[in-house]
């Protein structure tokens, strides 16, 4: 090789390779101080982009999860209502079968019937429970189910129902005219089981909605799973890469010095 005092190629090529080395090494640190692998998207342009749906599925799936364990509590709600009715309604039916005791006399019976209709008014009163504003029951007339998805792309639902608690149970009733007497027996033992049916359907759903919900539990175990794959770092290679890289700019440093004091030997020629 010729030597010259222009150009120093050693000196060139020893800075290339520390600005590659140095470049190496901030970028171990970056992602070390982040926890991230891709800390630019040039780093991985693809993975990022999948990366980024998957951290909104993910978020998704979360909030699908909370949407579900609100219907769960608006179900358990209802369920105590029914549950309720329930207690009043087998009072009613024995405060009317005590009513067929040949021993009590009418003021007997008015007493019982003054439960009784205190006991139609509560019932009533049941009917018109809320949850959030969302009424826990409904009539036939206006019937309405709610929608409530279970997947984090809103492809899949299930149907809660506004149990038809009036037509089925309280309309047979709660009429103010009817009085303990007047009111037959099989009209309550009716009501009763309508109620056990509504109470069936209504674990029927909410059955459903937790198998909904660890189903969602699992798929977003497993979106996290596979969007840390793309997006983490891997701690011990990373700290490799890292100790390399050091090593690297540490030896370019010293050969860069060394390139550089290597042209002093033209300068001794010339004296």
């Amino acid at each position: 090789m010729s030597v010259v005092i222009n150009t120093n190629s050693s000196a060139i090529s020893a800075k290339n390779n520390l600005n590659k080395s140095n470049a190496m090494l901030q970028n171990s640190l970056a992602r070390l101080s982040s926890g991230s692998k891709i800390v630019n998207p040039a780093d991985d342009a693809g993975g990022l982009a999948v990366s980024m749906k998957m951290s909104a599925a993910i978020k998704r799936t979360a909030a699908v999860n909370d949407n579900i364990a609100n219907a769960q509590s608006f179900l358990q709600t209802q369920d105590g209502a029914l549950g309720t009715a329930t207690k009043i309604l087998d009072r009613m039916s024995e405060l009317r079968t005590l009513a067929d005791d040949v021993t009590k006399n009418s003021t007997d019976i008015g007493n019982y019937n003054t439960e009784f209709q205190a006991l139609k008014a509560q019932l009533t009163d049941v009917t018109a429970e809320k949850f959030n504003g969302v009424s826990l029951f409904t009539s036939a007339s206006a019937a309405t189910t709610l929608n409530v998805k279970t997947t984090e792309d809103a492809g899949k639902s299930v149907n809660i129902s506004q149990a038809d608690l009036e037509d089925s149970v309280t309309t047979a009733l709660t009429s103010s005219s009817d009085t303990l007497t007047a009111t037959a027996l099989s009209t309550i033992t009716t009501g009763i089981q309508n109620v056990a049916t509504l109470r069936a359907t209504n674990g029927a759903e909410s059955s459903r909605l937790s198998f909904a919900s660890d189903m969602l539990t699992v798929n977003q175990q497993n979106l996290e799973a596979a969007n840390s794959r793309i997006i983490d770092v891997d701690v011990a290679s990373e700290s490799t890469a890292l100790a390399r890289a050091n090593i690297l700019v540490q030896a370019g440093s010293s050969m860069l010095s060394q390139a550089n004091a290597s042209s002093q030997v033209a300068l001794r020629l010339l004296g």
